[in-house]
């Protein structure tokens, strides 16, 4: 009699690989951009292959949505990391691709975390792209306009994955327990509270949700129930050693912004040795430390952006291991400044505004008037030049007409306290609380 496969077998692939979507139709999440009418859509229904850069936070769907379009378009994909692979690898599957070429036949070159090639390497790319030798389809978590050479971006249109929300990863979760070859014959309960709390420690990453679900799933058996301490330690044991492609990589940076974030300068710098000591690249920490500066900081010590973005520089001028230094400097600096997320939720609020009500019509006022035409059209006209004033103001409305809201809220901590003082003056309507 054969053994009944349990949930520790090992000659199967992951869980994550076990239930990946093969269709659009299966793919969950990023509405934006496979959903009806949108851009993969109408790429798919249209046979169409463009070289595309997919930026989004880990777990969203890049390496599957590449698979998708390669097999919905039959063509040969070609998959390398930009972290194991060098000019070699590339030169490899450019040759294959020029062989399909010339059979009629498209192929697509996949690279992950593709901002880690090096400029030599992507020059090496770029004239396979021009020629239409290869499609390519890059993978990253960083901003492409840092990494990416300006003539290989301006070839590749950038899509922006989201991070799945709750309900996207609940519907992940009851998918794989009813598809996956292990879990839909076990008898693995977990209670409502604990799914929750699942879900909740996965941070909009489908792939980190269904590791650990194959963790605390195999710590019971085909049988049993995971519960909250048992779930508890598959997420404190899952990884232990630091991999700059892997869970414990973004839980360290979550570890280290959070300690800055909470004013602990001892914390903050302890998790930014883990991050050195394990290879992180120093810019990867540095720009973080930019976008930290304003969401968190913002005008409570505007000299933080300044230090931050300097920091940046010079880490990116000196490297290893003198940058350790600088990095130091701007974490304990930025860590033991007065905190604001003011300027940070006045442009969320703003734009969920503008998404709601849709783009106003600016006053006339307000406008440029380059042109005698636009002159003509009262551009400009009554427009206050604040200069001419005491105090270099006047208290006119620029919103669109029939329009005040108040958005940036300044606290009372650090410099803040002071443009506080002074908006409660120039506008008192506003900020009379």
């Amino acid at each position: 009699m054969s053994a009944t496969p349990t949930l520790f077998s090992r000659h199967l692939p992951p869980l994550a690989d076990r239930v990946r979507p093969s269709t659009l139709e299966e793919f969950i999440g990023q509405s934006h951009l496979v959903g009806s009418d949108k851009i993969l859509s109408k790429l798919l229904s249209k046979k169409q292959l463009f070289s595309h850069i997919f930026w989004g936070p880990p777990g969203t769907g890049k390496t599957t949505l590449a698979r998708i379009i390669a097999n919905s378009l039959k063509a040969e994909i070609h998959e390398i990391s930009a972290v194991s692979s060098g000019v070699k690898d590339l030169r490899t599957v450019i040759k294959k691709g020029a062989a399909n070429r010339d059979l009629g036949k498209p192929t697509i070159f996949f690279i992950d975390e593709i901002h880690r090639f090096s400029k030599s390497q992507q020059d090496a790319l770029l004239h396979a792209v021009e020629e239409g030798v290869v499609t390519l389809i890059g993978a990253t978590t960083e901003n492409p306009s840092f990494e990416v050479i300006s003539p290989l971006l301006s070839r590749c249109r950038v899509l922006t994955l989201k991070p799945l929300t709750e309900n996207q990863l609940n519907e992940v979760l009851v998918r794989a327990k009813k598809n996956d070859i292990l879990l839909s014959k076990g008898k693995v309960k977990i209670s409502k509270n604990v799914k929750m709390m699942l879900i909740q420690s996965s941070g909009g990453d489908a792939r980190k949700l269904l590791n650990t679900l194959e963790l605390v799933a195999s710590m019971v058996g085909n049988e049993g129930t995971i519960t909250k301490k048992l779930l508890n330690e598959a997420l404190q044991n899952k990884t232990q050693l630091y991999d700059k492609t892997g869970d414990y990589h973004y839980d360290t940076i979550s570890a280290f912004i959070k300690s800055v974030r909470g004013s602990d300068p001892d914390a903050a710098v302890y998790w930014l040795a883990v991050m050195l000591e394990g290879g992180e690249k120093p810019e990867f920490i540095a720009r973080r430390l930019i976008i930290l500066a304003s969401e968190d900081i913002g005008n409570a010590d505007p000299q933080g952006f300044t230090i931050a973005t300097s920091g940046f520089q010079a880490v990116h001028m000196i490297g290893m291991p003198e940058a350790s230094i600088i990095l130091s400097q701007v974490t304990t600096y930025l860590a033991s400044a007065p905190k604001s997320n003011a300027s940070y939720m006045a442009v969320n609020q703003a734009m969920a505004k503008v998404h709601q009500e849709g783009t106003p019509g600016v006053p006339l006022h307000l406008r440029n008037a380059p042109t005698e035409l636009m002159k003509g059209l009262d551009y400009g006209k009554d427009y206050n030049y604040p200069h001419n004033h005491p105090d270099h103001f006047v208290d006119v409305n620029y919103f669109p007409e029939g329009k005040q809201e108040t958005f940036y809220r300044p606290t009372e901590l650090g410099y803040e306290e002071y443009i506080r003082g002074r908006l409660k003056k120039l506008w008192p309507k506003r900020h009379s609380e």
